[in-house]
């Protein structure tokens, strides 16, 4: 008896310790999801864990943005950020394949598709124009902490569903 009352507490001790697991959201993209020229904790990824906390919900989103990012190396390095727990991938291509003069953007689009969908996992697209109208920093190719607020806000209820 002493020793099954002692599991028991043991086990209570154990759940009220650990906390439950959040889902994981990838954001794989370039600059804009890296958060170029803002403090980090103001790009949209991590504006958008923020927001979703704040609402209850258990989510982790991995900002694996990088400066400069083409769909032919986000594709490389997919596998590497996918993990049991990723309930959907937000997709940020950007507008760098077009400038590195890379033609096959469709095609890597695809194959990122099919790898996320073969996981079971939901791919939310953030097409370039999703941007347009935000407001930009002075290079106008980067948004500023207001406007990755706005992006943030957009993608929220697609993630909220993604997390149902």
């Amino acid at each position: 008896m002493r020793l099954s009352a002692l599991s028991l507490i043991a086990a209570l001790a154990v759940s009220v310790t650990t906390p439950s697991l959040a889902a994981t959201v990838v954001a794989l993209g370039a600059s804009n999801t890296f958060g170029k020229g803002v403090a980090r904790s103001q790009a949209y990824p991590e504006q958008l864990q923020a927001m979703l906390r704040a609402k209850g919900r258990s989510v982790r989103i991995v900002n694996a943005g990088i400066n400069g990012d083409t769909t032919d190396h986000m594709l490389a390095r997919l596998d590497g950020l996918l993990g049991r727990d990723t309930v959907a991938v937000i997709l940020q291509p950007g507008g760098n394949d077009r400038r590195k003069g890379k033609s096959d953007t469709g095609a890597n689009i695809e194959a990122i598709r099919a790898k996320v969908s073969a996981r079971g996992i939901r791919l939310i697209m953030l097409p370039n124009n999703m941007l347009h109208g935000l407001p930009h920093q002075p290079d106008g190719q980067h948004l500023t902490p207001e406007g990755y607020r706005s992006l943030a806000a957009s993608l929220a209820p697609e993630v909220e569903a993604a997390l149902r």
